[in-house]
């Protein structure tokens, strides 16, 4: 039987993860700051709780769950991230998004990496955005979602230069209705529960890089290619657009 870790699982995308998985008749092991959240699975999943910012916890309690779940895992999906719209432009804000979205992240995925080369194979997917593509209008959200995307990428390398097999998957959903997405009028907005079965179709292709939905492809590629100037007035100069950014 597989094994999966869900590591941000109490809501949006990594909760519908973890029901898809169980239904699905995985081994599942969820982790979260909110760990009530997580008793509605009962005893179809081991829960271990923990907040990514407290990254040497975080660790520690990733490898207890590890060991929970008899010390070899399939496949680790990284789930936990925050992101904050406050005009007023705080630092305790920007710093807590780094701690969670960037240090927690590494953290956990250096952890994952570590153990799949211990078991020689595994699989790692990491929750990016499309956000990743260029800064905006919150700074520290698009940064951070940009080193998900670059650090997977180079564990990718480093897995090709090593001669492993692992697999490394970066996941970048565009609007979700979840309570990260912000504003009125998004647009092609996916349920949590759309987005969890498109990743779980690309994951089991062991695909590199998925846009959720598909069609957040064109956009990506719209953003890389738009000019500095045409993006402000697109999007940074627009208060509206201050407003929608997700998780």
């Amino acid at each position: 039987m597989k094994r999966v870790i869900i590591v941000g699982a109490t809501s949006g995308i990594g909760r519908a993860l973890a029901s898809l998985y169980v239904a699905e008749g995985w081994t599942v092991g969820l982790c979260g700051r909110r760990t009530a959240l997580l008793d509605t699975f009962g005893s179809a999943v081991r829960v271990e709780p923990m907040d990514v910012a407290d990254t040497m916890e975080a660790r520690q309690r990733f490898g207890d769950l590890v060991s929970d779940l008899g010390g070899v895992i399939d496949l680790v999906i990284i789930s936990a991230g925050t992101g904050f719209v406050d005009n007023a432009f705080p630092w305790e804000k920007e710093q807590e998004t780094i701690m969670t979205n960037v240090a927690g992240f590494a953290a956990i995925a250096h952890a994952a990496f570590d153990l799949f080369r211990r078991q020689g194979f595994g699989h790692l997917a990491g929750i990016s955005s499309v956000a990743a593509v260029r800064g905006g209008p919150v700074p520290v959200y698009n940064a951070s979602k940009a080193f998900v995307s670059s650090y997977l990428q180079g564990l990718r390398c480093r897995a090709a230069s090593e001669g492993t097999p692992i697999t490394v998957t970066d996941i970048l959903p565009g609007f979700v209705d979840t309570a990260m997405a912000k504003g009125d009028g998004l647009f092609w907005v996916a349920s949590p529960e759309k987005a969890a079965r498109q990743i779980y179709r690309a994951l089991e292709k062991r695909k590199k890089v998925v846009y959720v939905t598909r069609r957040w492809r064109l956009v990506a590629i719209l953003l890389r290619l738009l000019p500095e100037r045409v993006y402000r007035i697109l999007l940074c100069s627009s208060q509206e657009h201050r407003e929608r950014y997700q998780e």
